[in-house]
């Protein structure tokens, strides 16, 4: 047997003999450390010949691939042995009485979407949902978006595979429009509802996730006009910041689905690194932020919907659950809000005990 051979196998008899983790760290020290046995040998190889190293080179190599694999296998024995003793020792007493304060807390989203449906069940308005998994006709079709639209494209949407049984392609949802469609062909007019949820856009960076919430409001009536659009986003906005200093200002636009369309901004100022919304942006410290749109809904969306557009009028408008969370709670990346750090969520979190209500303030305080 050469000494490379009985070096190793001495090696592995004391490694299997070690008594515990400083001994078998002194082990390897001793053979694979800088000045380890198997270490020198290592270094022999440049002195050897050709030949030689073709023989010795994979013998040493070997040794020195079962002596690192021996080490790592014994200590991690000694790893589950020791986790072992130490769950033996702890014990849970189930009949000991829960703490005082419940460990969870509601997500920012979800408290908001609380707030908004609070805010909107006042002024009239009536929770609609619908699928996450929606048909092309629904999300764009019926919305008056046409077949070369940008936002149909691969790049913003995400498609599946399949198709319907009228051939339309399946996507997961990029607005929540679709529930206003689906509500209208559903329940005929007069129509008054909200309708938040999911969706899902192909787009991530500080202000923009895969995934985000939005909430969708439509009222479909008789005589309808822009100054009944901008009375209810006045209201809405005020209820929300539990402010009456919210100003608007509307800026022509286009959306497919409205016409006409405004861009609805609102004042702010800066505050602590924060952004605080109240005041007009013409104001001295003051300046206008964008957010939200809306308009009146588009002739030919009413029509999709089944309803005569000569008799029923609507307005409708689409804001970022999200981004309404950010600036009333001072959060300041989007992404945060979908992490999963329970530090984060222990910081903005609200107490489940926190019920928005319009009498005792939707806000509340985490």
């Amino acid at each position: 047997m050469s000494t490379i051979d009985e070096l190793k196998n001495t090696a592995l008899e004391r490694i299997a003999a070690a008594a515990d983790a400083d001994a078998l760290e002194a082990l390897r020290v001793e053979y694979l450390g800088k000045q380890g046995s198997i270490s020198a040998l290592l270094k022999t190889l440049g002195k050897m010949t050709p030949e030689e190293r073709q023989t010795e080179g994979p013998k040493i190599q070997g040794a020195r691939t079962a002596a690192a694999d021996a080490i790592t296998a014994r200590k991690e024995a000694f790893d589950n042995a020791a986790l072992e003793a130490e769950l033996a020792t702890q014990t849970l007493d189930l009949t000991l009485p829960g703490p005082q304060t419940p460990a969870g807390s509601i997500h920012p989203v979800s408290q908001v979407m609380d707030e908004l449906a609070e805010i909107f069940a006042d002024l009239g308005f009536a929770v609609a949902t619908g699928p996450e998994v929606e048909d092309e006709w629904h999300n764009f079709t019926a919305l008056n978006m046409a077949e070369t639209h940008p936002a149909r494209a691969m790049h913003d949407t995400f498609y599946f595979p399949d198709r319907d049984g009228d051939g339309n392609r399946m996507l997961l949802r990029t607005h929540t429009s679709p529930v206003q469609i689906r509500a209208m062909k559903a329940e005929g007019a007069p129509i008054r509802i909200i309708a938040p949820g999911r969706v899902y856009r192909s787009d991530s960076d500080a202000t923009h996730t895969p995934m985000f919430h939005q909430i969708e409001g439509l009222v479909v009536d008789r005589d309808i006009h822009l100054g009944h659009l901008k009375w209810t986003l006045e209201t809405f906005l005020k209820a929300y910041f539990e402010r009456d200093d919210i100003v608007l200002r509307l800026r022509p636009s286009y959306f497919p689905f409205t016409e006409p369309s405004v861009e609805v901004d609102v004042g702010y100022r800066q505050e602590s690194g924060r952004r605080v919304v109240g005041g007009s942006g013409d104001d001295d410290g003051h300046q206008w932020m964008e957010l939200l749109g809306s308009g009146m809904v588009n002739r030919r969306v009413i029509e999709m919907a089944g309803l005569d557009p000569d008799r029923w009028q609507g307005f409708a408008f689409g804001v970022g659950v999200d981004r309404l969370a950010m600036l009333k709670y001072g959060m300041n990346d989007l992404r945060a809000f979908f992490d999963g750090d329970q530090r984060w969520l222990s910081h903005y979190g609200f107490s489940a005990f926190d019920q928005p209500t319009l009498s005792g303030g939707v806000g509340a305080s985490a």
